[in-house]
């Protein structure tokens, strides 16, 4: 009877470290333990304000407009010149901006851009993945002419 007696409560003790591990690694939500690594946790977190994750609607670079499915940005992208992955890109703007609704802005300077300026931008293509653009100015800014700052 003694020993019966022993193993219950040795059971009981193991029953409430069991509930006691799993309420404090999962329920409560330790990163660590919880199936997060730190860098995925970061990315949940501290996501930067201008950025979206893919399935979300993307933002136009010039309104910054979120767009709807099926809504595209106006650009033209030019062969490479150095038969690289990367090459120059203008872009005009989404149909929001394009029309008038919205004020076009430029993300570099932060000048408010005419009808038929544009923004410069670098596109690098990764196999398998999407496209990355790199916005580099306006035609004030960036453009032939620009005075460059030394």
């Amino acid at each position: 009877m003694k020993q019966l007696f022993e193993v219950l409560v040795f059971m009981l003790i193991g029953i409430v470290l069991l509930w006691f591990g799993y309420t404090l690694f999962f329920t409560i939500g330790i990163p660590a333990f919880s199936g997060f690594s730190r860098r995925s946790y970061r990315k949940k977190t501290l996501k930067p304000a201008g950025e979206s994750t893919p399935g979300e609607p993307q933002t136009c670079p010039v309104c910054s407009a979120k767009l709807r499915s099926g809504e595209l940005v106006s650009s033209s992208a030019f062969p490479s010149l150095n038969g690289g992955k990367d090459r120059f890109m203008h872009i005009k703007g989404c149909i929001y901006c394009l029309r008038g609704d919205r004020n076009r802005v430029c993300p570099v300077c932060g000048t408010i851009l005419k009808g038929n300026e544009i923004l410069i931008s670098r596109l690098f293509e990764r196999p398998g993945n999407r496209s990355h653009v790199h916005v580099i100015g306006c035609t004030r800014c960036k453009g032939p002419g620009a005075r460059q700052k030394a």
